[in-house]
């Protein structure tokens, strides 16, 4: 096992779905979907810190393994604490290649409260 696998913790993804409501209508909801390995580290830079007091949400970079592909907007949760994060790039940009021994896939995310 490698560091790398050390760091990673649980992750899962969410969902939104539409629930019926009885009525005839329905309302949007989260449900977890699938699970995964992945960090998550908050960018604690200057630029970063004076962002979040001037109300910007907190960055945080996720790291996962190649077969794992976050995409732009996917909701993700943290098992460990509930934490939810939204990617904000796409995880085919930042993948170490096949022939590399290192096994790995990076993405920027954002805090992220859900809604309905």
């Amino acid at each position: 096992m490698s560091l790398l696998d050390e760091f990673r913790e649980g992750f899962c993804m969410m969902d939104k779905t539409s629930i019926p409501d009885g009525y005839g209508g329905f309302t949007r909801g989260w449900k977890e979907g699938a699970g995964f390995k992945a960090a998550a580290v908050k960018d604690n830079s200057m630029e970063a810190r004076v962002g979040e007091v001037e109300g910007v949400t907190a960055v945080y970079t996720i790291s996962t393994s190649r077969g794992v592909h976050l995409e732009y907007h996917d909701v993700v949760k943290r098992i460990s604490d509930g934490k939810i994060f939204r990617v904000t790039s796409d995880g085919d940009d930042s993948a170490t290649p096949e022939s590399a021994s290192i096994d790995m896939r990076i993405v920027t995310a954002e805090e992220f409260k859900l809604t309905s």
